[in-house]
C-alpha cells in the first residue's frame, strides 16, 4: 500500500505559463517536506504543460483536462484526488513563503482544524507588496459572514475531522466553501506573520464592487439560507469592512 501525504495541495491552472514555475517552486521550497502537490490544469493553451512537465519531483501529480470548465471545477477535480490529511490552496500565480506549512502544521497540530495565515498583495509584475491582509489570531464563523477571514492561497483544514468540502461556481466560490468548512469547524487559527504573497491582476484592482457585492449577498440568502434580517445585518457589515479597507487600509 502506498503511504499517503499528510498534505494535500491544490492547484488549478490555465493559461499560467508565466508564473506557474514561480508558484511550484515556492512548493518545492517547503520547510515541511510531506505533501504532494495535484494540479490541474484547465485545458490550458498556452506552454503551462510544457513547464509542469519540466519539473521532476514524484510529489506532484498533474491532470490535463480536455475541456475548460472554470477554477472550481478544476479545484474540485484535485479536491477529489487528494488523499492527505489536510487540504491547502495555492493558485498557479501565487506565491508562499518557504515556512509556510511549517508554521500551520504546529498550529494544527494543537487542537485547530483549520488554520490560516497574514499574506501580501503585490503587483503581477513587481515583487513589491501594495499590502498586508491580516486576520485575528482566532476567529469564528461569524466573524467569517461578516468578512472572508482566509486567503484561499493561505487556508489549509483538516479533512479527517471535517470532511471534504468542493467549490460551486457562484463568484466567491472559495469564501463560500471556507463558510462551510468553518460552519462545521466552528473556531479557525490564523499565523499572525505573512506567510503568503498574492499576486494582484488588473482585474483584481478595478473589480466590479457592484457584482461583489450581489454575490454577497446571493451567498447570505441562497447558499448560507440565512434570514432576511441576518442577512442584511452581516451584508452592512461586510460593506462597512470593505469601504473601510479601500479608503482607510482597515484589515
Amino acid at each position: 500500500m502506498s503511504v499517503k501525504e499528510n498534505i494535500s495541495i491544490v492547484m488549478p491552472a490555465y493559461n499560467a505559463g508565466k508564473f506557474i514555475r514561480e508558484s511550484i517552486n515556492s512548493v518545492l521550497a517547503q520547510t515541511y517536506n510531506d505533501w504532494r502537490l495535484y494540479i490541474v490544469d484547465d485545458a490550458s493553451t498556452d506552454e503551462t504543460s510544457a513547464i509542469i512537465k519540466q519539473i521532476k519531483d514524484d510529489r506532484i501529480e498533474y491532470t490535463l483536462l480536455e475541456r475548460n470548465a472554470g477554477v472550481a471545477n478544476a479545484r474540485n477535480i484535485a479536491i477529489e484526488k487528494a488523499q492527505g490529511k489536510y487540504i491547502a490552496f495555492l493558485d498557479s500565480d501565487d506565491l508562499w513563503e518557504k515556512d509556510k506549512l511549517e508554521r500551520q502544521v504546529g498550529l494544527l497540530a494543537h487542537g485547530y482544524d483549520v488554520v490560516c495565515g497574514n499574506y501580501s498583495t503585490f503587483l503581477a509584475d513587481s515583487n513589491h507588496a501594495i499590502s498586508v491582509r491580516t486576520s485575528p489570531i482566532e476567529f469564528n464563523y461569524y466573524d467569517m459572514l461578516s468578512c472572508n477571514r482566509i486567503g484561499n492561497l493561505t487556508g489549509i483544514y483538516n479533512r479527517n475531522s471535517l470532511g471534504k468540502f468542493y467549490q460551486e461556481n457562484c463568484g466567491h466560490e472559495d469564501y463560500l466553501m471556507w463558510l462551510s468548512v468553518m460552519k462545521t469547524a466552528k473556531k479557525a487559527a490564523c499565523v499572525q506573520d505573512v506567510i503568503a504573497r498574492y499576486r494582484l491582476s488588473e482585474s483584481s484592482l478595478s473589480g466590479n464592487k457592484l457584482v461583489a457585492a450581489k454575490w454577497q449577498w446571493h451567498i447570505y440568502r441562497n447558499k448560507m439560507l440565512l434570514s432576511l434580517p441576518d442577512s442584511l445585518y452581516y451584508w452592512l457589515r461586510y460593506a462597512s469592512i470593505a469601504l473601510g479597507r479601500k479608503f482607510f487600509n482597515y484589515n
